[in-house]
């Protein structure tokens, strides 16, 4: 399977960004995956990470992915209420 390393919506990069700092709780997005593993405590480090089991890798992703969905539906329905007439 190959993977995507690029959003479905062109120029949508920078608000990807911004929500994924956002569900870490980081003023970087580059920094997000390092708090979620320390987090997590998962001994993710700059540089080589060759240490790092798949599943520990997979629980940093996932707490990252899972939150950014989870944020984006909230943002969905208060988008959805706000443009319901009564």
């Amino acid at each position: 399977m190959s993977r995507r390393r690029r959003p479905l919506v062109a120029n949508s990069q920078s608000g990807l960004d911004a929500l994924k700092a956002r569900v870490a709780q980081v003023a970087d997005p580059n920094a997000a995956k390092y708090e979620v593993a320390r987090e997590l405590d998962v001994p993710l480090q700059k540089g080589y990470n060759g240490q790092l089991s798949s599943h520990d890798a997979g629980r940093i992703g996932g707490r990252l992915g899972g939150g950014m969905v989870k944020e984006m539906v909230k943002m969905g329905i208060q988008a959805m209420q706000k443009n319901q007439h009564p």
